[in-house]
């Protein structure tokens, strides 16, 4: 089932919305929360979305089942988009109950209620949350003891608070155990599915897995939905990255733009520090030309894009998958990017070290494209595996290198994989020095105009990447060889597809074969599973199907027409009865 709660941004029902979605977690039903807010400070309508699902499936459901409606501006709207046989839970001088007879309301006197708890009227508005929290648990069914324990860990730090929460939380349970007669068939059943796990947002596990692949310099300006990424990455480097000494053994430096920021970035990983930074489109779009210079110069970078619906200012608060085509080939000239496309909060954490060792492995920015449904929502994960292997800093001559070889050429090709050798400024050797040419050089790194130290630059850096071909982490495929139709897709379009597929074979009887790209340049892999379909769906959530143009460009010319796009540009994380509806539609049934 789904719960939505409609409230106003800045009305303080984040703790709430909090609580009600973690005692459910405690009673071991899969969930996950979705926050829909405005970008505006406060005011506007905010909806949080909670899924609980037996099955576990965790991506967002098209239907609301239980509306908790808070926001008297928005209520009316809200109740035309229930499908029939849903349930109400509303404020009852709203009197909700008269505009539709198919659906089943409850009204709760939330102002009668919150003043016999709280004396304070300040604090009344924030109280108020709370009693919605205990009316809808006690509908559920949903373990009172289980709703303490969620609020007194929401509450760990704030004693009264948490007293004064759970006050309320009390009075509107009780109220609906004397008041309210149960009319609907939603209830919560306890299980044992969520054991050993946690509730995390991806923001929060990219900055740890940062921490982990031993970022040390971190530049930023802050952007939606990027900025709780360095925000959680301040907290985590302060209790982590800190000497015997007390000195930090970090820098995290807040730029005055997106372009100074990956400036920095570039200088800093020249230096010999794992950098990164983290963005939105509109700060990639500003990243262009020192995107270039680091691809030709061949620094590397990890720039983190957490996407949102753009173009120009666009919807700073919902999420997209539109930046694919413009960053796989951002800046002017011939460029080519790695890029990861993470799926889950433990995909957030490991690919956060793939980026940082593919890119000085190959010595070229790599952009981890996440997205704000990814980003800043809260998602049930298993724990995080704790790194094995080694920091991959790659092609680094050290001292004793640099006096056994007698010195390097730093654009020299010498393994037959397009990267060079490179030093670390500080090598203490006299041919460790070398020029960074952002203008025409040779293989030396000498100026030069000739055309054919250009061409067998730019062909060797080519190379490079067409090597990271067999280094990039490879698809996920779910195949039964036996389906015609294939279905291609990324990042947190997953959750939508596990469910799509399930709904295709149950209602349509159709079965599909299944591969989730996870970086670009594309594997072989990718290739042959769209030569053995009939037809391949590329679902993705942008207006223009990018990442179906990235193949077409990839792939051989005779395929293409085998491709199908299925896109999605509302700003609302991907549904799976969306891809359902649209996939048979498409197939003419």
């Amino acid at each position: 089932m789904t719960i939505q709660v409609a409230t106003v941004n800045g009305s303080g029902s984040q703790s709430s919305n909090t609580v009600l979605m973690r005692s459910i977690f405690q009673m071991g039903v899969p969930i996950s929360g979705k926050n829909m807010f405005p970008s505006n400070i406060a005011g506007l309508p905010t909806w949080f979305t909670i899924r609980a699902n037996k099955d576990g499936y965790i991506g967002r459901k098209k239907e609301i089942d239980l509306l908790i409606a808070m926001n008297a501006e928005t209520a009316q709207e809200d109740i035309r988009t229930l499908t029939p046989g849903a349930s109400v839970l509303y404020d009852e001088p709203l009197g909700l109950d008269k505009l539709r007879n198919d659906l089943i309301f409850y009204a709760v006197p939330y102002d009668k209620l919150v003043a016999a708890v709280c004396s304070e009227a300040k604090l009344r508005k924030l109280i108020k949350n709370m009693i919605y929290v205990g009316v809808a648990a006690q509908l559920l069914e949903i373990d009172f003891a289980e709703v303490e324990k969620a609020i007194r860990k929401q509450f760990a730090a704030k004693a009264k608070a948490a007293t004064l929460n759970l006050a309320a939380a009390k009075a509107g349970f009780d109220y609906a155990l004397s008041n309210l007669k149960k009319r609907d068939a939603f209830y919560i059943q306890r299980m044992d599915k969520t054991k050993g796990k946690i509730i995390i947002d991806g923001n929060s596990a990219a900055a740890l897995g940062c921490m982990f692949a031993g970022c040390t310099v971190v530049t930023w300006y802050p952007i939606t939905p990027s900025s709780s990424l360095v925000e959680t990455m301040i907290e985590y480097m302060k209790e982590h990255r800190v000497g015997p000494d007390g000195k930090a053994t970090f820098a995290i430096v807040q730029a005055e733009d997106e372009l100074a920021a990956v400036g920095m970035v570039i200088g800093a990983a020249w230096a010999g520090a794992r950098s990164m930074t983290a963005t939105a489109g509109p700060g990639i779009s500003l990243m262009a030309e020192f995107a270039g210079l680091a691809y030709y110069v061949e620094v590397p970078a990890v720039i983190w894009n957490i996407q949102r619906v753009g173009p120009s200012t666009g919807l700073p608060t919902r999420t997209a998958q539109g930046d694919v085509l413009s960053t796989a080939f951002l800046s002017h000239g011939d460029t080519k990017h790695i890029m990861l496309f993470p799926n889950s909060m433990i995909e957030c954490f490991t690919m956060a070290q793939d980026a940082f060792d593919l890119a000085e492995r190959f010595q070229t920015p790599v952009f981890v494209m996440s997205d704000l449904d990814l980003g800043m929502n809260n998602w049930m994960s298993d724990p995080f595996p704790y790194p094995e292997k080694p920091i991959d800093r790659g092609k680094v001559l050290s001292k004793a290198d640099l006096e056994r070889l007698g010195g390097f050429s730093r654009y020299e090709d010498v393994d037959g994989d397009g990267i060079g050798y490179r030093t670390l400024p500080g090598t203490d050797h006299p041919a460790a020095a070398y020029f960074a040419r952002g203008s025409g050089h040779n293989f030396k790194g000498q100026y030069s105009e000739r055309p054919d130290d250009f061409e067998q630059n730019m062909e060797r850096v080519n190379k490079k990447f067409e090597t990271a071909r067999s280094a990039v982490p490879r698809p996920e495929l779910a195949r039964s060889g036996k389906a015609k139709v294939g279905i291609l897709a990324y990042g947190s379009s997953h959750w939508a597809l596990l469910e799509a597929r399930d709904q295709l074979l149950k209602e349509h009887n159709l079965e599909t074969d299944y591969l989730r790209l996870r970086a670009y340049p594309f594997t072989r892999e990718v290739h042959d599973f769209i030569a053995q379909h009939d037809r391949t769906y590329i679902v993705e959530q942008n207006r223009d199907g990018q990442m179906a143009s990235l193949l077409k460009l990839d792939i051989k010319a005779e395929l293409t027409p085998r491709l199908r796009s299925i896109c999605h540009i509302h700003g609302l994380p991907l549904d799976a009865r969306s891809v359902t509806d649209e996939l048979m539609m498409m197939e003419g049934k």
